[in-house]
């Protein structure tokens, strides 16, 4: 048995680590933690200063015992568990359980996997930092406090089943915040007037107007002033001005670009980072730091020399401006600054060569650039266009990368714009007055949402991937792509003295991937903000995150921060507890349906959101669902009763009614005391009787021929091959046998089926 045990989290990152170390050393991975809060109960004792009740979970048993057997054989154990607060409990429980002394065990750090950091961490192991594990214990321990007592308050008042989370429902509370001011935005439409301008040796270029009109009548009355009038140049600035690029990459900032850049979700874009850190290609991908090493900077200088040229390299320190950066780590980087490609996935190569690009970027020249502004006046008139004009004079650091951001900004900002004169004058091709719209806020897409939790100061870069899972895994949130819709807007163009008049068409409101709150997400949200007012404050939760700092930095008792929170905590539970939900929470009245003079309402039922008719003074209430993209909260009457609408019948045939219906598994057609799915692009409320009849005899065409044998045996009458709900299978005797993939089943001969039916 080799001397040294050396015990990461994963076994990729042992397999990398290996290869590194000699032949002492032997490396196991732990699979992460190995014990937890026991789930039977809270698994905390809340009247002994709180001491967690910690258990080893079945799966996890085996790799223990392993452990155990591994630690007790060697000579020097290394816990090498990542170097965060995470980290650091893995590491402290593995001493726990295998018995480990804490003032002799060696834990040693490293923020990247490769050769020279494992040995200097070998060189300079330390013990288990206390600190750091407490803040992770406290972490650990009011959150289960928060979901333990929260969520029993949550089935009796609003919905069985459901849960709450400390992060997650203030994350919630954001998306909910953002889809009601949606709601709430009333679109009102503006004039934009842009003018297409040539000067007097042929230059064209585009200018739009300071003002934007309220009307169409406004619009039009200044293209009428404005016909056949003098345009001059009131002034001409041309300023000089620098571009710098963004800083290396911390998680957020990663998970934001890898979102805008590649379309990973928060998620995918962390699977992928540690998979590269595992195996040795990046620093460690959880860190708020955006500082570089002095050999990172190094690298990164002879990378550009190499390159670009010694004109594109500018060396810089970048420091954290997010809110509660504590860790100080590096920020993410490739490990080898000089590797500019790697072997593995695709998503693995497009995601490591964004975090080479960014890294070098962060050392290259400001982009110099000349911002040209020209004003224009028209005779006699109070308006002035106004043309704005970008030309790159040395491109600097966007010669190999430039952020993205979410949201594009309108403007009539062109590329090179003439050199013009004062008083130069100026001819109009045209003039266009295009009627525009104001736009609501932008729904959260995953990384705007993880942006705003970090300028709030909201979670830290370990929890922002999992609280998004988190509440779409619950229901709370969906992960939508929003389907635009159609509208018209007018355009006037005045060319010479005349103005031409049009309406046009265009789409708007498209969006992809963006997080939108499910009604059951919104009651749950409206609750709590109703009756815990602290866990739903964005100050509350991100104070709490500094006192779990304090407690990584030995200047608070983690306890004694637990003992502070939950006093309080639970005097507000048990008022909750006590108290009754307002009367129709969650509960929206539609209005009344003309035809019966009945009360529609929406709300939430056993089986989710729905609408529902009648139900008062002895009148049989009937029910229907909505539909996935509609809220309670923004359905109108008329869509209720198109829900309520069903089932329908369609026509009927000798006597037989076809009968429209949405069921459990979707909408469907009712004939003859049979079921026919609708096909996707059918819609249940305007299916035609047609239709439904064409999808039912298409089914009862499959079901014939699905009875039909593909092929029999005269030799062998009791052998089949037939066609079955998973495909094509051998029945024989009353029983039935899977064809092995690959195989033909109107070639199979009489031997091929005999030996399938042996082999089974």
């Amino acid at each position: 048995m080799r001397k040294n045990l050396v015990i990461v989290e994963s076994p990729a990152k042992a397999k990398t680590i290996e290869k590194f170390l000699g032949d002492e050393f032997k490396v196991t991975s732990s699979y992460g933690h190995i014990r937890d809060l026991d789930k039977k109960d809270l698994g905390i004792d809340t009247d002994g200063n709180f001491a967690p009740h910690y258990i080893i979970p079945d799966e996890k048993r085996k790799v223990v015992s392993d452990l155990a057997k591994a630690a007790k054989a060697a000579e020097t154990v290394w816990l090498a568990s990542d170097e965060d607060r995470e980290g650091e409990a893995i590491a402290w429980h593995l001493a726990q359980v295998l018995g480990l002394p804490l003032d002799s065990t060696k834990r040693i750090v490293f923020h990247e996997i490769t050769k020279k950091a494992i040995l200097e961490a070998i060189e300079n192991p330390r013990t288990v930092d206390m600190n750091l594990v407490n803040s992770q214990q406290a972490r650990r321990v009011l959150d289960r406090l928060v979901g333990f007592e929260l969520s029993p308050v949550l089935w009796k008042k609003v919905k069985p089943q459901l849960s709450a989370g400390r992060v997650q429902s203030v994350a919630v509370r954001l998306i909910v915040e953002r889809e009601r001011e949606i709601i709430d935005f009333k679109t009102t439409s503006y004039y934009r007037v842009v003018a297409q301008f040539t000067d007097v040796e042929g230059h064209t270029f585009r200018a739009e107007l300071d003002k934007r009109f309220d009307t169409e009548a406004q619009a039009r009355d200044f293209l009428s002033r404005v016909a056949g009038g003098e345009f001059r140049v009131v002034s001409s600035e041309m300023k000089p001005a620098e571009k710098v690029p963004a800083a290396p990459f911390t998680t957020s900032t990663l998970q934001q670009e890898a979102g805008r850049k590649l379309g990973m979700s928060v998620s995918q874009t962390m699977s992928v980072a540690q998979k590269l850190y595992e195996s040795g290609f990046i620093t460690y991908m959880r860190t708020d730091s955006v500082n570089l090493s002095s050999q990172a900077m190094a690298a990164a200088k002879s990378e550009i020399f190499k390159h670009f040229g010694e004109e594109y390299y500018k060396g810089r320190n970048y420091k954290t401006k997010s809110k509660g950066a504590q860790e100080a780590h590096e920020a993410i980087r490739p490990s080898y600054i000089d590797r500019t490609q790697i072997e593995g996935s695709t998503a693995e190569k497009r995601l490591y060569e964004l975090i080479w690009k960014r890294t070098v970027a962060s050392q290259m020249a400001s982009a110099k650039i000349d911002k040209t502004i020209i004003t224009i006046a028209i005779g006699g008139q109070p308006e002035r266009f106004v043309a704005t004009g970008e030309v790159v004079r040395f491109d600097g650091f966007m010669k190999l990368y430039s952020e993205t951001t979410d949201e594009e900004v309108e403007g009539a900002e062109g590329g090179l714009l003439p050199v013009l004169a004062e008083g130069a004058l100026l001819a109009y091709s045209e003039i266009t007055a295009t009627e525009r719209f104001t736009q609501p806020p932008y729904r959260y897409s995953e990384a705007m949402l993880v942006k705003k939790m970090e300028e709030l100061g909201i979670g830290r870069p370990s929890t922002y991937a999992p609280t998004i899972t988190t509440i779409i895994n619950r229901g709370y949130v969906l992960k939508r792509n929003i389907d635009g819709a159609k509208r018209n807007y007018r355009r006037m163009t005045l060319v010479g003295n005349k103005i031409a008049e049009k309406t046009l068409q265009e789409s708007y409101g498209k969006e992809k991937g963006r997080l939108t709150p499910t009604d059951i997400g919104m009651l749950v949200n409206d609750y709590l903000a109703e009756q815990f007012k602290d866990i739903m404050d964005y100050n509350f939760t991100a104070n709490i995150e500094k006192q779990f700092d304090e407690i990584a930095s030995g200047g608070k008792q983690w306890t004694e921060m637990l003992g502070e929170f939950y006093s309080p905590f639970h005097n507000t539970v048990n008022e909750a507890l006590g108290t009754q939900p307002k009367q129709g929470h969650g509960e929206r009245d539609l209005g009344i349906d003309p035809a019966t003079g009945q009360r529609v309402i929406a709300r939430i039922g056993r089986f989710g959101p729905m609408v529902q008719i009648g139900g008062d003074e002895g009148s049989k209430a009937r029910f229907a669902s909505l539909r996935k993209d509609q809220l309670i909260a923004t359905i109108t009457l008329e869509e209720a009763l198109s829900l309520l609408s069903l089932p329908r019948t369609v026509g009927s045939v000798d006597g037989e009614e076809v009968v429209i219906g949405v069921g459990k598994f979707g909408p469907y057609v009712r004939y003859k005391g049979g079921f026919t799915s609708l096909e996707k692009g059918d819609d249940p409320y305007t299916i035609t009787f047609e239709r439904a009849m064409e999808l039912v005899n298409n089914k009862a065409a499959r079901d014939k021929a699905a009875k039909e044998p593909i092929k029999t045996f005269d030799l062998e009458p009791d052998l089949k091959v037939l066609n079955g709900r998973y495909g094509p299978y051998i029945a024989y005797k009353g029983k039935n046998y899977r064809l092995p993939k690959g195989k033909d089943p109107v070639s199979l001969t009489l031997e091929e089926c005999r030996e399938i039916v042996k082999q089974k």
